[in-house]
Order: structure tokens, then sequence, then C-alpha cells
């Protein structure tokens, strides 16, 4: 379906009311949809087309067989664009053919929508007969697709500022936005220099401690943004609950948990295989085991909470995330360090 044409859908629908999302797809979409059947040439087809009249948004022609089943589907450039003589079965797209079920809801053509960059999309019944079309005449062009303006509001809270705060400041005003966010990744830096300084000792002592600490923090850093990622589609769905955050702690834990020991063995081994010092390479390992799953419950607690509280400061996400992430996986690192060493 590569000769779809792009678009930009824009929904009316309320992103922050759930319930909306969770309607089916047959509460929006059209039953005036252009029927074509594949013995049909393209003059024959446009001339059915003007005597029999189409619903009022055109997209794509559809092509089905007697049982009403979707065989192929006609981009309107492709059928207006054909020779008079050329038949409907050989300018049709076949292949790879996106439905949806009549049983799929809002939020699931949305995504479908923004993931396939389609401009309409059928609706199938159960026994997979056509039965309507759902496209961008439930858009309108004022608004960003649910989709993008959740992703745009997700990128905003991972580097700490938004938008609408800056749009129309002077350089001082976009100063005084910004820079607030930054100072928690300068304290968070500031507060491992002087954890590293509390631990020189140790760290002087096995030198090869130091060699990796760049890495047990950069993994820490990138399981917390993941699982902060993960906690902000969740919040998407509306403001989160107790059960909720429970349930999400314990799948971020159990799949934090695999990560880190693959990342600790692999880690683990090379620290072992370089410098033949076991129990430093022991160190390592347990560290970034440990420092991975705490990352993933700090990527999902902190995001739920500023949500939960309704703080503006929740576009503060990321860098409140990535500063507690680092702190905690230095104090891992070194007192396991001192336990072990």
């Amino acid at each position: 379906m590569a000769d779809f044409e792009s678009y930009s859908i824009h929904t009316t629908i309320n992103p922050n009311d759930a319930e909306h999302l969770g309607e089916r797809v047959t509460k929006y979409m059209r039953t005036d949809f252009a029927r074509l059947n594949d013995t049909l040439t393209v003059e024959m087809a446009l001339r059915i087309i003007r005597s029999e009249g189409v619903g009022e948004r055109i997209v794509y022609f559809y092509v089905l067989d007697e049982n009403e089943m979707l065989i192929g589907i006609v981009p309107t450039r492709r059928l207006l664009t054909s020779m008079p003589g050329v038949r409907i079965a050989d300018i049709m797209i076949k292949e790879n053919l996106i439905s949806v079920s009549h049983r799929t809801t809002v939020l699931d053509v949305c995504q479908m929508f923004v993931q396939y960059k389609l401009l309409a999309l059928p609706v199938l019944d159960d026994e997979d007969r056509m039965i309507g079309v759902i496209d961008a005449g439930i858009f309108t062009e004022d608004e960003l697709t649910f989709a993008h303006r959740h992703h745009f509001d997700d990128i905003f809270q991972m580097i700490g500022f938004g938008i609408s705060e800056i749009k129309g400041k002077s350089a001082f005003g976009r100063f005084r936005f910004r820079f607030p966010w930054l100072m928690a990744t300068m304290m968070s830096g500031i507060t491992c220099a002087v954890l590293t300084g509390i631990y020189e000792t140790t760290l002087a002592q096995t030198l090869v401690l130091a060699f990796f600490l760049t890495l047990v923090l950069a993994l820490g850093e990138s399981v917390s943004i993941q699982s902060m990622t993960v906690a902000l589609q969740n919040l998407h769905m509306g403001k989160p609950t107790w059960a909720g955050y429970f349930t999400w702690i314990r799948r971020e834990i159990a799949a934090t948990i695999l990560i880190g020991m693959a990342c600790a063995l692999i880690v683990g081994l090379i620290a072992f295989a370089w410098r033949g010092e076991l129990m430093a390479a022991a160190v390592i390992a347990l560290t970034i085991n440990l420092s991975v799953i705490t990352a993933g419950v700090i990527g999902v607690s902190i995001p739920t909470l500023l949500h939960a509280i309704h703080e503006e400061s929740k576009i503060a996400s990321g860098p409140l995330t990535l500063a507690a992430a680092d702190i905690v996986t230095i104090v891992l690192y070194f007192n396991a360090a001192m336990l072990i060493l």
C-alpha cells in the first residue's frame, strides 16, 4: 500500500477523556463508501460513480467480491490517471491491505492512522465483510493528532520544558523556563562528585572501578528513561491509581531483573577478562543488576507521582528521573565495593 498518500490526522476527540478513546470505531465510521467490482474497466467504474453518486469524503475506492469481502483498494489518484480501458483488477492494490475490525477502539485507530499514514481504513465485521470506512472526516485541522500531541508532550517531559512555555518568549524568558530544570542535572552531578570524593580511598584501591563507572551510570540512565517512557504511555489513559501504579511497578521490576542480569553478565565478564580481578568484576556486575532494577522503579515512579499530584513541575520528569538514577547508582556502586572489597 505504498501508493497511499500521507496525511496528518487531527482529532476532535479530547485525548484527556479516556471514555471516548475506548469507544468502538463503528460509532464514527461511514457507510457511504465507494464500492467497485474487479471486472469493471476504469471507464465503466467512473460512469457508475457519476450515476450512482458517492459520499462526500472519498479517499479510496474499495473493490468487493459478491460476498462483500474486501479484495482490493484503488487510490483515487490511480483511478483518475489510468486509461479508460484498464481493468480495475489491474490497478487495485491486492496485497497487504490494512483494515480494522468493527471491535477496534478509537485509540487503536488513532495509532493506526499515525503508523500507516493512510487517509482512511476499511472496517470489517466478524465475517470479514466490509461494513464501513473510518477516515479523516472525524478529524479537524485545529489540533495536533492525539498520538502526535502525546509524542511531543513525552519529549518535552524528558528534556524538561514545554513548547507553550517558551513560545513568544524573549531570550531571558526562555532562560527562566529552561534553566531551573537543568539545575536538577547539575545538582545530581555535584552530588555524584561529592560521593565519589567520599569513596576516594575505595576507588584508589581498585582502579578498575573507575574505568567502568561511566558505563554503570549510563546503563542506569538508559533504563530509567526507558521506564519513564513506559510510564508516560500508561499515564495517557488518565490519572493513575495505586492499584495501577503497583501493577506497573511489578511489570517493570520483572522486566528490569532480566535486563539487569543480562547487562551484568556481559559487563562483568568483560571486566574480569580485561583486568583479571574477580571481586571487582563481581562488584560491577552486582551494581549493574541492582541499579538497573532501581532505575526502572525510579523511571516509573517519578512521572507517575508528578502526574498524580497535578504539579506543573511534571514537565521536569526527565531531569528529575535522570538525577535520581545517577545518585542511586553511585551510592550502590561504591557501597557494594566497600562491602565486597
